[in-house]
């Protein structure tokens, strides 16, 4: 069982920015994709940004140039930097990991298609951008 852990939500004004960490119980990133989502009251959770085991990523259009997914496989921890962060970008950011269906095809994850099904959650960390 992997446990994650989010943390550095919190509330901004529109044009800040903010860094999301995500660390993991055990060591998750040599066979995992990780992601982040967010969701909203109302909302369908939204896929945002993905990496790979391999170091691949890939953003929702969304928050592409915006936001930028990175690892630090020795922390055993994910990011995802924030910057000039927008009032609908207000959400509960999810981290979640999902094994990687075919480990010697990676391409699912960053792709998108790895979204579904994701093996562990963390709880979630708060955005709130005012406006």
């Amino acid at each position: 069982q992997v446990k994650l852990l989010e943390s550095g939500g919190g509330s901004v004004q529109a044009g800040g920015s903010l860094r999301l960490s995500c660390e993991a119980s055990s060591y998750t990133y040599n066979s995992h994709c990780m992601v982040w989502f967010r969701q909203t009251p109302g909302k369908e959770r939204e896929a945002v940004a993905r990496i790979d085991s391999d170091g691949r990523s890939s953003y929702a259009p969304t928050v592409k140039e915006r936001f930028t997914i990175s690892k630090d496989t020795a922390k055993t921890t994910m990011y995802l930097d924030m910057i000039n962060l927008k009032a609908n970008d207000t959400a509960m950011y999810y981290c979640a990991a999902g094994i990687h269906p075919d480990p010697t095809d990676l391409s699912a994850c960053v792709e998108g298609r790895r979204d579904i099904g994701m093996d562990f959650w963390g709880e979630g960390t708060l955005v709130v951008i005012s406006s």
